[in-house]
């Protein structure tokens, strides 16, 4: 090829490759811009996360498959037109449907783990995994936890996180929810942790005989009735019978008091969770003349109080 023909046809083909290269954006550019896009839209966030920013970052690390909590680095990283149309539609299904990104995904994250979740149960999100990676330290001697009791325990994340994280405890997980019961038999699988995490399917503590347990660890419903109305619209893809709890949110927590010192192994404690339900179970704690612990977490959360003063 002639010496001008080939310097032509060099360049007519440079701007070509020079569009393609800008037409790949990074990683942090597209969860900027849909960040804006879900705040614009008017999203809430609080099944996993709490600001937009990091809910794209999640999309993102679920698109690209990264780990969710991905190195900084990886924000210059380029992102192929195939991956950003994948992006772009997730994006666009979660402010169409308002439904929490963990059902989207079929998948939420809870201390340090991946879960299978569904509309069935709940999206994992308790401020309780701090206190299951310190084995329930100070009120309890890890090395001598035997027996655990999660209540309500939908996705099983509880439970299952404290088999994982302390290998000589066994753990019943209960629910009256037949639909959770079989979603966290499967999450009990996924961890390898099945022989020890048994799933029974109880209104409460009621199904449970004569066990005790060193741990009883709780997060009932506690959203009062006229609350329900109120709450964002990504909340009620979640499953009414796990969160909605009468009046004052306690219709649950009364129950579960008057049945823990049956359950509860000298030594042992309560751990409840109860959210904005927070001022009316310390005034029902106080009529019951019950002294209780209310919680701080170094990682954030409120409304959990633990009981150490229930045995018969």
């Amino acid at each position: 090829m002639p010496l001008a023909l080939n310097e032509q046809h060099l360049k007519s083909e440079q701007p070509k490759d020079q569009k393609t290269k800008q037409a790949n954006v990074n990683l942090l550019e597209l969860i900027n811009r849909h960040a804006a896009e879900m705040d614009a839209a008017g999203l809430h966030f609080g099944h996993g996360t709490d600001n937009a920013f990091d809910e794209a970052c999640w999309m993102a690390s679920a698109v690209l498959g990264l780990s969710p909590d991905f190195d900084e680095s990886l924000f210059e990283r380029e992102v192929a037109p195939a991956e950003e149309n994948r992006l772009r539609d997730l994006v666009a299904e979660r402010i169409a449907t308002r439904k929490p990104l963990a059902y989207l995904l079929g998948e939420a994250w809870f201390c340090g783990m991946s879960f299978e979740v569904n509309e069935h149960v709940l999206v994992p999100r308790s401020p309780l995994a701090e206190l299951i990676v310190e084995g329930f330290a100070p009120w309890m001697d890890p090395g001598r936890i035997r027996r655990v009791v999660d209540v309500g325990t939908g996705s099983g994340c509880l439970g299952i996180a404290v088999a994982k994280h302390w290998s000589e405890v066994e753990v019943d997980a209960v629910d009256i929810s037949t639909e959770a019961l079989a979603l966290a038999r499967r999450n009990a699988r996924r961890h390898d942790v099945a022989d020890r995490v048994n799933c029974i399917e109880s209104d409460l503590l009621e199904g449970l005989g004569d066990r005790r347990y060193d741990v009883i660890l709780a997060n009932p419903p506690y959203v009062p009735t006229a609350s329900m109305t109120e709450l964002p619209e990504e909340y009620r893809h979640e499953p009414a019978l796990g969160l909605e709890a009468g009046d004052e949110g306690l219709n649950l927590v009364r129950r579960l008091l008057d049945q823990v010192p049956d359950h509860l192994e000298p030594g042992g404690i309560l751990v409840c969770e109860v959210g904005e339900a927070a001022e009316a179970a310390d005034q029902l704690l106080a009529e019951r003349r019950i002294e209780a612990t209310w919680l701080d977490f170094e990682h954030g959360g409120e409304g959990v109080f633990l009981v150490d003063s229930l045995n018969r």
